[in-house]
């Protein structure tokens, strides 16, 4: 394979970063322009249908991943024809579950409202703004495979430019539809379904070498074969198992810190901004990993799976050590942007030391995520995150009681440098796994 080195690991890293960038941007165009219309429920309608449908795909967020491992692995064992059945594979799985979701959106929306209740003039808005949206499941969970087979392949310029495709033409269609044509809800959700739609076609596009007839043909032939299905629906089960005990952790984060009241509630809300901000910053050399890792593992390449690796990591680390200190240095600023509350400002203030340390503690955590991706050792992954989550409940019902909301923080410090712990402990799996 070819060699690994910084400015390989750079040249993957910095599309995804510039691409995570664009997806905040969205979501605040998104609020500006309902927000125009001068009434709250288009407002809380549009949140809340996002929600909906966000919870709804997250549930398929598996099918980036695994592809990615199982498309950089086809790559690097030189297999062109597999490499092609790994997406057509993920892409009947997500048609099949966008149709699905089709099928069963009544009951499924019906749920949700059962859930998280609202005003009638909300969930009727609501209701017009999610009957538009889900027509574009099957091109939203497509896109999640099409996504993770790019990246597997070593193009994330193409990731890029289909992000920057997706987000431009949404914001624009917004503007046009709600402000230049008046469509209000209907407007903002009309956009993000042709956006969508579009997206699908594009990364289809740019997947093209995958569908030509020379390739495309002994690709469907291998579409069936039961060991590869079985490779891919374990992969995707362990991932999903990760993320969930993932989510729970934060969501008992969230549930704990309202304990101890609106304003220390208000405040880990701010805090946690950062740490979205350090994911979005370091996501891409966790994809580093992932495609290199991967394509070290299918080219049987040890050397260079040890050298991918390490020269992820220490991207990573270099990454982080600059957003802590970039916190440091303006965590005040970016507090007050957030926020105009002077208590909530005060108290965000008073555990601003927990986000500085917070990228050294969890970058290790999230480039082994990356590495075990590659490496497709989803199981080894799903153990550490087990423990590692028993550790954190651990460390709450210790630390909480002595330091409260402190105690919360370092819960979740604790969280991610166990994480890590677990994941380098086990790393030697992925060393076995380019000899297998």
């Amino acid at each position: 394979m070819t060699a690994i080195t910084h400015a390989r690991v750079a040249r993957i890293a910095l599309p995804v970063v510039l691409s995570n960038a664009t997806v905040p941007l969205l979501g605040a165009v998104d609020t500006a322009v309902i927000g125009q219309l001068g009434q709250a429920a288009p407002l809380g309608a549009v949140g809340m249908g996002a929600v909906v449908l966000a919870t709804l795909y997250w549930a398929f967020g598996f099918l980036r991943m695994s592809t990615s491992g199982l498309a950089a692995q086809a790559k690097g064992a030189g297999d062109s024809a597999e490499g092609a059945a790994v997406l057509l594979r993920a892409l009947v799985v997500a048609l099949a579950a966008g149709a699905g979701l089709i099928l069963l959106q009544g009951g499924l929306f019906a749920a949700a409202f059962t859930i998280a209740p609202a005003s009638d003039e909300v969930e009727r808005l609501a209701r017009t703004y999610l009957a538009i949206r889900i027509w574009g499941a099957p091109a939203t969970i497509a896109l999640y495979a099409l996504t993770g087979w790019l990246i597997g392949q070593e193009r994330t310029r193409g990731v890029l430019i289909l992000q920057l495709w997706q987000n431009g033409l949404n914001i624009l269609l917004d503007l046009w539809f709600v402000l230049g044509l008046g469509w209000g809800i209907e407007g903002v959700a009309a956009a993000t379904l042709i956006a969508e739609v579009t997206g699908l076609m594009l990364a289809l596009w740019l997947a093209r070498d995958a569908l030509v007839p020379a390739v495309l043909r002994p690709a469907l032939a291998r579409l069936p074969d039961p060991a590869a299905l079985a490779r891919m629906f374990t992969a995707s089960r362990d991932i999903m198992g990760r993320t969930i005990l993932l989510q729970l952790s934060f969501t008992s984060f969230v549930f704990l810190g309202a304990r101890f009241g609106d304003v220390t509630l208000a405040a880990n809300q701010v805090l946690m901004q950062f740490l979205e901000i350090t994911a979005y910053a370091l996501d891409g050399f966790a994809i580093s990993a992932e495609t290199l890792v991967g394509q070290a593992i299918g080219a049987r390449a040890q050397t260079e799976l040890r050298r991918a690796g390490r020269i992820c990591l220490q991207w990573g680390f270099g990454g982080a050590g600059l957003m802590a200190l970039v916190f440091a240095l303006t965590g005040g600023a970016i507090i007050d942007l957030m926020t105009t509350a002077p208590e909530v400002r005060a108290e965000a203030r008073h555990f601003l030391p927990w986000l500085v340390a917070a990228p050294l503690i969890g970058v290790a955590s999230w480039i082994y995520d990356g590495i075990f991706i590659g490496a497709l050792q989803t199981r080894a992954m799903l153990r550490a995150m087990a423990l590692s989550v028993g550790v954190y409940a651990l460390a709450l019902a210790v630390l909480i009681p002595v330091l409260g909301n402190h105690g919360l923080w370092a819960g979740l410090m604790v969280l991610n440098a166990t994480r890590g712990l677990t994941m380098r402990a086990a790393y030697p799996k992925v060393l076995a796994a380019a000899q297998s």
